[in-house]
């Protein structure tokens, strides 16, 4: 998995307003970690402004996730929609520094983090057993 920080420059959209090119410029420019790189198993801890989440990523675009007291108190298995500056433009199965998280919860529904702050990457568990292929409605 890479923590990353892209080198090609961002070139602005002409469609776009000059707030969304530059929150997209300053995204590339902070890093984050696009999930469609990830391995099932691997793990990040992902600091928002208010809470340190604990995400498992479970495999296409499933993760596991913990860390709010009220919405995620005991890991539950959710859909990582991706990061976004709090309006309708998303980035598609990314967590980036600087934006906000977007998961659909089984039972809430979508949840937008606070900005988050810092992502790091957590050693493999060799004590982990994965569960490939496993839905929460297949109990």
């Amino acid at each position: 998995m890479d923590l990353e920080t892209h080198n090609d420059f961002f070139r602005p959209h002409p469609n776009f307003d000059d707030g969304i090119n530059r929150a997209i410029c300053q995204s590339e420019i902070d890093g984050g970690v696009d999930v469609n790189r990830m391995l099932p198993g691997e793990r990040l801890d992902v600091e928002t402004h208010y809470h340190t989440y604990r995400v498992i990523y479970e495999g296409d675009g499933e993760m596991t996730i913990s860390g709010h007291p009220d919405i995620c108190p005991n890991p539950v298995r959710v859909l990582l929609t991706g990061a976004t500056w709090g309006t309708p433009m998303i980035k598609l199965r990314y967590i980036g520094r600087g934006m906000k998280m977007e998961f659909v919860h089984p039972t809430l529904g979508v949840i937008l983090t606070s900005r988050v702050r810092d992502i790091r990457e957590i050693p493999p568990d060799p004590n982990r057993t994965l569960l490939v292929g496993w839905h929460a409605d297949a109990r």
